[in-house]
């Protein structure tokens, strides 16, 4: 990979410098790339995750344009840089458009672009969909591993939002040695529904399939819960059903009532980044006034700093790092230039001198 500005990346190094080429890598590219590597992928996180703890990283707040005539629908940009023996800069670039699902196309949509360290020119534009659901279903698989290794293994697993999301963290899942004997489907559309019904019995999944009318009851029946829906604001507010003391992957951040959170153990990805954006971590900070909810991040859990209760409700609520789309999109860079497969835009860089 074409090494990026770090905190650790050293001086830069001696000889003349010139543009790097541009390549551009599409979405089909970027799936074949990724496919059954699950595993890797989750150890890629895992050792992203790692070296943000320790600093090795710069993860600015995100940016959100948001739009007065279409309120529900907003593109984020997020800038990071990643340190460690791969480094790399960047930003993806990626849309939320909830009014897309009723026209039949994938509510997101992203790039990805992927800085030179030494010249700061963009070496590469990625499709970034599948790798933002990617970096999302690595980041849940990682975190189910850990937060439930001090209880019974999950046996029963509910979906709340059955879109792209929450077919990514089932793929994971099961590309990581996961398997249910029930799956319960909850899903505003019974389209969404009826799609991930159809993608488990195509993938041959095991598990007793059961679609749910209402939330309650799957949240009740749940070992392990996944909330990927595309909800601004919470919408499960009764603590009883989280009495079983499920482990709950809270995806999209926004489902809980903040007062479900003070009763449960909460490990997130980044404080500071999870605590912002009307987040449901973010209402309970503003409920207590407080952070002393947070129990800790995943790091922390890794490290061994933070040991998870098997006596309580966990959730983990992760706000999703550009640290982690930089770690998975550099991967996929390189993987297809060692295939022969990029696609270099020549020339795209034109004015390749200062004074013409």
């Amino acid at each position: 990979m074409t090494a990026g500005t770090a905190p650790d990346a050293g001086p830069a190094p001696a000889g003349p410098l010139a543009p790097p080429p541009f390549a551009v890598v599409g979405g089909a590219q970027v799936a074949a790339a990724l496919a059954g590597r699950e595993r890797e992928i989750v150890e890629l996180v895992a050792d992203t995750y790692r070296l943000h703890g320790a600093g090795a990283t710069v993860n600015p707040p995100s940016y959100f344009l948001r739009f007065p005539d279409r309120p529900a629908s907003r593109i984020i940009a997020l800038p990071a840089s990643l340190g460690g023996d791969a480094p790399v800069d960047g930003l993806k670039w990626i849309s939320s458009f909830p009014g897309n699902v009723a026209a039949g196309i994938p509510r997101a949509s992203a790039v990805l672009i992927l800085n030179d360290h030494d010249t700061g020119y963009p070496f590469a534009v990625l499709e970034s969909s599948i790798i933002s659901a990617t970096r999302t279903a690595a980041s849940a698989a990682l975190a189910a591993d850990l937060l439930t290794r001090d209880r019974a293994r999950p046996l029963r697993i509910g979906f709340v939002g059955t879109g792209l999301i929450a077919r990514y963290v089932h793929t994971f899942l099961a590309g990581t040695g996961w398997e249910f004997a029930e799956i319960g489907l909850h899903d505003l559309s019974p389209a969404g529904t009826d799609g991930f019904a159809r993608y488990l019995a195509r993938t041959g999944a095991p598990g007793r399939v059961t679609v749910h009318d209402d939330a309650g009851p799957l949240v009740r029946a749940g070992d392990l819960i996944v909330f990927a829906t595309v909800a601004a604001r919470p919408h499960v507010h009764d603590p009883d059903w989280f009495a079983h003391r499920p482990v709950v992957l809270h995806v999209s951040l926004r489902d809980l009532d903040p007062r479900i959170l003070l009763d449960a153990c909460n490990v997130v990805d980044d404080v500071e980044h999870c605590l912002k954006a009307e987040t449901s971590p973010h209402l309970a900070e503003q409920l207590t006034g407080g952070r002393d909810f947070l129990d800790g991040t995943l790091d922390d859990v890794m490290s061994g700093r933070l040991r998870v209760p098997a006596d309580r409700t966990v959730v983990f609520s992760p706000f999703g790092l550009g640290v982690l789309d930089l770690a998975v999109g550099g991967w996929v860079h390189d993987r297809v230039a060692r295939d022969g497969g990029l696609r270099v835009v020549d020339d795209f860089f034109h004015e390749r001198s200062r004074h013409g």
